[in-house]
């Protein structure tokens, strides 16, 4: 392989391999092994956070270059090579490494205890390893913003005016990316090492015992017989499955498999069935009580507790729900699509009486951390009980085989989120040790003057540019060092300010160009990728007006006097049905131009959690109502596929 075949393909991340032989055995080992550990750490453990992240790194690295390939491009080997060999036992050793020397590196005092040039030399292997692993596994974009911030770091001395800062060696800047708790070993990592492995874990055995199967049917049970039934479906089982994933991609190739082809069956385009399936996929990602790893995420940077997160994100999460519905039920009327034959849905107690009990875990995470439970050991006993509940049927008992498995799922899972850790934690190491960070809060408030909402908009661009070439946790990571100080020097509250900043991290999966949840719809649906990522913003409208209206009022946050709340939850739910039906063209029948930007305007007006904004927007919305009931000419609906 030549150096420009070498440089041009490291220009992509790279290919997930189908392992085999000795190859898959060791893969397997490692993760069960991976898995085996971050439950002991949970239970048993009392190691330094030195060794316990050091461990979960070195783990994850060497299960990256085992099982993703150098490049997509060119001819590129499914079974690992002996480079790769090479990075993994470099990891392993890494990790050894700073394990046993772990004592001495959390007590040695930065400057003052200089470093060895072995410390110098291994802390360097860790950070290519990091970033390496970060292009395969995630790709080029994160590794770019990555060596921007390290070369920032060692030649942003030759740069004046405000972004100047003083000189750095290339030790120091070794010893502040692999041996500070401002770089790799950071807040990032330790989430990713803690809470996400637990929760992935709990996510995975939740699938190995079922749950995805009972969740669909009730899906089905629920909104079966409705009108448009199939995308409703479709909208239930990604909300139910993606709260516990917390990865729109997965969600989406998991659910979507099934629910896209039935909604294109029952009439609906396949690029809206692709985007609602993307939308509602992404949207799991918002939705209490797990929220993926961004909840967790910004508990840890707020130090806000994480069911403070979760209480706030409750209404939120339930109006892009409830708009996704009703945009799919206007369609649904629009279309005149038929309702299902009813012989072929489930009955909701059936579907209640064979799996109820898969709630029980679900009620057990809420219960545990109502009552002040670590995050860990709330997701540890959450796994727990699912094992428990998986023998109330004989169909679904988890066994030796199914319980190994599971483990090894959650370890491959996760490989992908700390590998976006880590290269976050690096890229935090630059901002923090130059004073970046400050310095860019005053670049934001004089490119927007101080005003608020040019603020909010040019966070919310930084959150989807850079949720474009990254996961969530990444961008969300990397916005709130940038841009959350700027929104509280405004005056927005902690909460609203990285609640925020997570919306739109999230967001970013159905926003093109880069619409990763739309591209992985519209291949299940055979649609244009570019199409389906339009139709799924529009379907997600309510996801990126919401977060402006908790931010100017937070009420929506369930924060403030408790008729204020109950009063903004309900012009909410009523303004968001309006605002689905003037996105779709039809309440009642067909609207005209003015009944749908009426309808446009006092969804705006209604979600705004204010009482005088709410009522005008209740009297359009009544105006329209009343218009459509008197008009004499009557709309006929379009046919089947229209």
């Amino acid at each position: 392989m030549g150096f420009k075949h070498i440089m041009t393909s490291g220009l992509t991340e790279g290919e997930k391999r189908q392992l085999t032989g000795p190859h898959l055995t060791i893969f397997l080992g490692f993760s069960f092994i991976l898995s085996v550990f971050q439950i002991w750490s949970v239970v048993w453990g009392k190691m330094a956070p030195i060794q316990l992240l050091a461990t979960h790194l070195s783990f994850i690295l060497l299960l990256s270059f085992l099982s993703y390939s150098y490049s997509k491009k060119g001819k590129t080997t499914m079974t690992p090579t002996i480079v790769d060999s090479i990075f993994a036992l470099l990891a392993l050793g890494a990790g050894i490494y700073f394990t046993i020397h772990a004592e001495r590196i959390s007590e040695r005092i930065p400057i003052v205890d200089p470093l060895s040039t072995t410390d110098i030399i291994v802390g360097f292997i860790f950070v290519v390893l990091s970033i390496e692993a970060a292009r395969r596994t995630i790709g080029v974009p994160i590794v770019i913003v990555v060596l921007i911030g390290i070369g920032y770091a060692l030649w942003g001395h030759h740069l004046g005016g405000l972004i100047w800062h003083r000189e750095f060696s290339f030790s120091e800047v070794i010893e502040d990316l692999s041996y500070s708790f401002n770089g790799l070993w950071g807040s990032p990592l330790a989430v990713s090492a803690s809470f996400v492995y637990m929760f992935l874990l709990f996510g995975s055995f939740l699938h190995k015992a079922g749950a995805g199967e009972f969740f669909f049917n009730l899906s089905t049970a629920l909104a079966g017989r409705t009108r448009g039934g199939a995308a409703k479906v479709a909208v239930l089982a990604s909300a139910f499955f993606g709260t516990i994933s917390g990865s729109p991609i997965a969600n989406v190739v998991t659910t979507g498999s099934f629910t896209i082809p039935v909604s294109k069956r029952a009439g609906y385009k396949p690029s809206f069935a692709a985007a609602v399936e993307a939308a509602a996929s992404t949207g799991g990602s918002i939705l209490p009580p797990i929220m993926g790893s961004s909840a967790f995420l910004m508990a840890a940077i707020t130090q806000l507790p994480y069911i403070t997160i979760v209480v706030a994100a409750i209404i939120p999460g339930i109006l892009y729900y409830v708009s996704l519905l009703a945009m799919v039920h206007f369609e649904a009327l629009r279309l005149n699509l038929p309702t299902a034959d009813k012989k072929d849905i489930p009955m909701v107690t059936q579907v209640l009486k064979e799996g109820w009990y898969y709630f029980i875990p679900l009620v057990v995470l809420l219960v545990m951390l109502l009552n002040g439970f670590s995050a860990s050991s709330t997701g540890l006993y959450g796994v727990l009980s699912i094992v428990v509940v998986s023998w109330f049927r004989k169909k679904t008992r988890m066994g030796i085989k199914q319980i190994f498995e599971a483990m090894v799922d959650s370890a491959r899972s996760s490989i992908p989120v700390t590998t976006a850790c880590a290269a976050a934690g690096l890229v935090i190491s630059g901002i923090m040790s130059t004073g970046l960070g400050g310095k860019l809060t005053s670049v934001v408030l004089g490119l927007t003057e101080g005003m608020l909402f040019p603020t909010l908009l040019l966070v919310m661009l930084i959150c989807i540019i850079l949720g474009m070439g990254m996961p969530v946790a990444a961008a969300y990571i990397l916005t709130a060092m940038l841009a959350a100080p700027a929104l509280m020097e405004l005056g927005v509250s902690l909460m609203s300010a990285h609640l925020f900043i997570v919306y739109f991290s999230i967001f970013s999966a159905i926003t093109p160009p880069v619409a990763v949840a739309a591209y992985a719809a519209a291949g299940i649906s055979d649609s244009n990728p570019n199409r389906v990522g339009l139709e799924a913003v529009r379907l997600g409208l309510v996801g990126f007006i919401v977060p402006f209206m908790f931010v100017l009022e937070p009420a929506l946050l369930l924060d403030g006097d408790p008729i204020d709340i109950v009063l903004s939850i309900v012009t909410a739910v009523i303004g968001v049905i309006s605002l689905s039906a003037g996105v779709i063209g039809w309440l009642q029948r067909r609207t005209t131009i003015i009944e749908r930007l009426l309808l446009l305007t006092s969804g705006l007006l209604l979600i705004y959690p204010h009482v005088l904004i709410s009522g005008i927007g209740i009297i359009l919305f009544t105006l329209v109502i009343a218009h459509q009931k008197n008009r004499h000419v009557q709309y006929t609906p379009q046919k089947k596929g229209a």
